[in-house]
């Protein structure tokens, strides 16, 4: 650096105006963000500022343009990280994306009950305490069927509480067929070891006797448990037990029957059209003791894990003291009791609750849908992209009928160089956008599936394409 560098440098850094300075010309700021967090986020962009010029460089060091940084900086830091996105992945319930979205119905139960003290655990006839899970029992037990029932925070904590409380130190035995690996990396034996229970397998992967069963029944057995396979299928050369054969077995023996459903359906699937899929009471009414299921899957509510089956037992897991560690908050237990409601009115369950309205649009309603926005889309990517209207498939989504499919239709958009990584630049794009959509990538293009594209969210849709910097 030569000697008129290194002056040009040392006035820069006279130039500076002092934080101490520049506090006292951001009351505005001061107001809105606090002083701690300003004079942060002053002292980080300064110490920027004086390395930039070390290195010779000739950084904007008006009050104006700094006062403008911190501007930019808290109001960035100040985004919540949790935010809407638009699903065109053509996965329903995409535990990535939140699952279930919930009816409008529970989303003014929540608001009610957030803002306000409530009684929750307080009984209002009595004036004593009582149990925060009356607001949802009796409902859960009227749309399956069961005697009582009780909630956790996820199905993964119904199986774990269940098995350690019914369980703890003794052995539970499993088909092979059945020990899978659920969402996040989660496996049924890990889940089983750490309830406290010894897994004991049974059968084959692809087929299980009931005499596997019988002959694993021992003095230690604390009860027989069928697993919901969630998230694949085998198929083929297979054999499964059926639920009322080990059900009897159960009884011979005189041991509790448990069937994790995993997703808990509880409307008859083949009536809206859907793919055939056990409910909760035809379960239970096949000789089940307990059922454990999802709120947040084909039940169309908030994360939750239902328990539910005879009272003895499940007054035995409520009395466990692991039940408190998994317990439901208030907003989760007033969404659910509102989820619960809509089972009431079946004929009008479709048009109220978010899953099931998704997953019983028709693909020509959705083509048609398709069609409308496609001049849009197009005219907001050309001429470096080609958009065109193709049939697809849609899935249910976690772990719910894996093999399943709904028919359903997309916007295709293939890039016109036929570079991948034109394709991968306009995902990128679009997950910037304020309200981030979401596709997938299929067949060297984009799928933009619009089953769960609402009428109501197509101008949020397409006003904000024209940001898109490609």
């Amino acid at each position: 650096m030569t000697e008129q560098q290194i002056a040009a440098r040392d006035q820069r850094f006279r130039e500076l105006t002092s934080i101490d300075d520049l506090l006292r010309q951001m009351k505005v700021e001061l107001k809105r963000w606090g002083h701690e967090p300003v004079t942060s986020i002053l002292r980080d962009i300064m110490t920027q500022v004086r390395a930039d010029i070390s290195r010779g460089l000739t950084p904007d060091i008006s009050v104006a343009t700094i006062r403008q940084r911190v501007n930019q900086n808290l109001s960035a830091d100040d985004l919540p990280s949790l935010i809407p996105v638009l699903n065109l992945t053509g996965t329903v319930l995409h535990t990535n994306l939140g699952r279930a979205s919930l009816p409008a119905e529970a989303l003014a139960a929540i608001v009610t009950v957030a803002g306000s003290p409530t009684n929750l655990e307080f009984d209002l006839a009595t004036g004593k305490r009582g149990d925060r899970e009356s607001h949802v029992e009796s409902l859960i037990c009227k749309v399956t069927g069961a005697e009582a029932a009780t909630v956790v925070n996820n199905n993964a904590a119904a199986v774990l509480l269940v098995l350690n409380t019914l369980a703890l130190g003794r052995d539970v035995p499993v088909s092979r067929g059945e020990l899978v690996e659920i969402g996040g990396s989660f496996r049924i034996p890990e889940v089983m070891t750490r309830s406290g229970c010894t897994l004991v397998e049974v059968g084959a992967t692809n087929r299980t006797h009931l005499k596997d069963y019988r002959n694993a029944i021992t003095s230690t057995t604390a009860l027989l448990m069928k697993v919901h396979t969630s998230n694949y299928r085998v198929e083929g050369f297979t054999s499964v037990v059926d639920e009322s054969e080990l059900a009897a077995l159960a009884r011979e023996h005189e041991l509790p029957f448990v069937i994790d459903l995993g997703s808990g359906n509880l409307v008859n699937f083949s009536t809206l059209g859907l793919p055939d899929e056990p409910t909760a009471a035809q379960v239970l009414s096949k000789g089940a003791d307990l059922i454990t299921f999802s709120g947040d899957k084909l039940l169309g509510g908030p994360q939750a894990g239902l328990i539910a089956g005879r009272k003895d037992l499940i007054e035995a897991i409520k009395s466990n003291p692991l039940k408190r560690a998994l317990r439901l908050d208030k907003m989760t237990l007033a969404a659910l009791a509102e989820v619960l409601k809509l089972y009431r009115d079946p004929q009008r369950l479709v048009e109220h609750l978010p899953t099931l309205r998704l997953l019983t649009r028709t693909q020509l309603e959705i083509r048609a849908q398709a069609s409308s926005l496609l001049t849009a889309v197009q005219s907001a990517l050309s001429p470096r992209y080609e958009v065109t209207v193709n049939d697809c498939y849609s899935q249910i989504g976690s772990g719910s009928l894996p093999v399943e499919t709904i028919a359903s239709a997309a916007l295709r958009i293939a890039a016109c160089s036929g570079e991948d990584l034109d394709l991968r630049a306009l995902s990128d794009q679009l997950r910037k956008l304020a309200l981030p959509v979401i596709g997938r990538t299929h067949k060297n293009a984009l799928w933009l599936d619009l089953r769960c594209l609402e009428t109501e969210q197509h101008q949020a849709f397409t006003a904000q394409l024209d940001s898109l910097q490609l």
